[in-house]
């Protein structure tokens, strides 16, 4: 179940960390919360949460900055928080390789909802021999790794789960509700930006295979994004 999962709640207020602690310890998770980007980095170090929630705006280090120094190291699932809502927070937080981010307020039921979806998903015991291998590229979903021509190459876990399940429907078409619907594996109540931003990090990264490989991740206009094999 969800023994031994922890999640790091970073945020500076204390009332909103006390009442998802509350929601969380309900539900069984370990629960360790930091009030500020730097105690949130040395408790990430320390702890080894399996999730973050993690608050824009913080005291001594901004919640982006926390996400870039979590992201050097790991790539276990954020959770970003903000509090204004501007598109510009969102995909940034996205490009610098957050899983998904809420809005304030917030339904803390839907936050417990969206921590367990994430953590099932990364969870590797729940993706046995899931593997998918083209020229040049191996996707594995078992050890969330991603190798192209034979390296290792860093991935957040949802970027890793779009590409798996685009390359696993080869030259299907899906529209971005779809693959919000489907990879996100909730009712996800972002907006489509959050495929792009998804799929342009992927391209900078499937760019390393080459241009001698029969497959692309291609835009359809006007419907979606498919894993073109020829």
């Amino acid at each position: 179940m969800l023994n031994n999962q922890r999640v790091l709640v970073v945020d500076d207020d204390k009332n909103i960390c006390e009442i998802v602690r509350l929601y969380l310890d309900k539900e069984g998770f370990e629960v360790v919360i930091a009030n500020d980007g730097q105690t949130a980095i040395d408790l990430f170090k320390q702890k080894t949460p399996s999730v973050v929630v993690l608050d824009v705006m913080l005291p001594k280090m901004d919640g982006f900055q926390v996400c870039r120094e979590i992201r050097r190291v790991s790539n276990i699932p954020i959770i970003m928080l903000t509090a204004k809502g501007e598109t510009f927070d969102k995909v940034l937080g996205l490009e610098l390789g957050a899983d998904d981010y809420m809005v304030k307020p917030f339904e803390n039921k839907e936050l417990v909802a969206r921590i367990k979806a994430i953590l099932r998903r990364y969870d590797p015991k729940d993706n046995s021999d899931k593997e998918v291998v083209y020229p040049n590229i191996i996707i594995n979903l078992t050890n969330y790794e991603l190798k192209i021509n034979g390296a290792s190459v860093d991935i957040p876990p949802k970027e890793l789960e779009l590409l798996y399940f685009l390359a696993t429907n080869p030259n299907k078409v899906f529209t971005r509700e779809q693959l919000l619907e489907t990879v996100w594996g909730f009712d996800y109540f972002g907006d489509s930006r959050t495929v792009d931003v998804h799929v342009k990090r992927l391209r900078e990264k499937l760019e390393k295979a080459g241009e001698n490989v029969n497959w692309q991740l291609k835009t359809v206009w006007g419907v979606g994004y498919k894993f073109e094999v020829k």
